[in-house]
């Protein structure tokens, strides 16, 4: 995408100050032993789920949740950081939020080959679906960049995940099941996370109770005590994407690859439906530029 001009408020563009107040609770995810990868022949082969490979690693901290509105607030008011969405000008929004909330904003065009998101004019972290709207605080911040998240984890102290990282950690010590919790998608009926159920992508029956994004804490936790491993919110993490990746990872703490095509994005989000986007799976795997913003991504950190 082509930056526009800023934003009327200071842009900052030097390196961003370290800072204490990341007050996310923490999970201390032990070193461990796992077998990554797709264990069922579900993925993408596009998407290089395969081969399941061993992988151990060291023992790190991880946020319990996603970034929210209200964390990464308290860092734009530290820093006076600018997403990259803000200074462009516009983000992606899916269109059933517009739709729901009966908004038509000015300038806000279909994106070419997927009409079901709109690029929106002023849509931002603080108003994700355009100038009028506000954001909730206690759901996962969106319209951020990777670049945005490292921003912000130079302030935190922290850093985004390794893919590894975040896969052993959204297993939550399962080993080889497809999904956080298990191997159904709704075990006895009740629902472990934020996708989109209904015909993909003009209704969304809401079975789960959430248009878009939930809450952070709305569904259990794992077996680590992670809320919303799957679902919500795609996750950026620290690794450029490669397909062919996993055929010569090393076993111990794999960093990802030198280059790729695009930064790993994991979890899955409000938009993922079997028949379009089954990548709510634990072991599935997407991508993005590192410049790129939406309604559907944000992030978590480790240490």
């Amino acid at each position: 995408m082509d930056p526009r001009e800023p934003a009327s408020r200071a842009v900052h563009t030097g390196p961003v100050q370290s800072s204490s107040t990341h007050g996310i609770e923490q999970v201390e995810v032990p070193a461990g032993r796992f077998l990554m990868g797709d264990h069922f022949g579900e993925g993408y082969p596009a998407d290089g789920e395969t081969p399941v490979h061993a992988v151990r690693l060291d023992g790190f901290s991880m946020d319990a949740t996603t970034v929210t509105v209200d964390d990464f607030r308290r860092f734009v008011e530290q820093t006076a950081y600018v997403t990259e969405a803000e200074r462009f000008g516009s983000s992606a929004v899916f269109h059933l939020e517009l739709i729901a909330r009966r908004l038509n904003p000015a300038g806000a065009n279909p994106v070419p080959g997927t009409a079901w998101w709109v690029n929106v004019p002023g849509a931002c972290w603080h108003a994700p679906l355009g100038p009028g709207s506000r954001a909730d605080e206690d759901h996962p911040v969106v319209h951020v960049s990777w670049n945005d998240a490292q921003a912000y984890c130079a302030w935190a102290g922290r850093r985004l995940p390794h893919e590894a990282q975040w896969e052993y950690a959204a297993r939550g010590g399962l080993q080889g099941h497809r999904y956080a919790w298990g191997d159904e998608l709704v075990p006895g009926g009740e629902h472990h996370c934020n996708i989109f159920q209904g015909r993909f992508p003009v209704e969304n029956t809401i079975d789960d109770g959430f248009l878009s994004t939930a809450p952070v804490r709305t569904f259990p936790a794992n077996g680590f005590g992670l809320f919303q491993m799957a679902g919500n919110v795609w996750e950026w993490c620290q690794d450029w994407f490669l397909p062919r990746y996993y055929r010569r990872s090393p076993e111990e703490n794999p960093p990802g690859p030198p280059f790729g095509e695009g930064r790993v994005m994991r979890g899955g989000s409000f938009l993922c439906h079997d028949s379009y986007c089954n990548r709510y799976r634990v072991a599935a795997r997407s991508r993005n530029s590192p410049d790129s913003s939406s309604s559907n991504c944000g992030f978590r950190t480790v240490g």
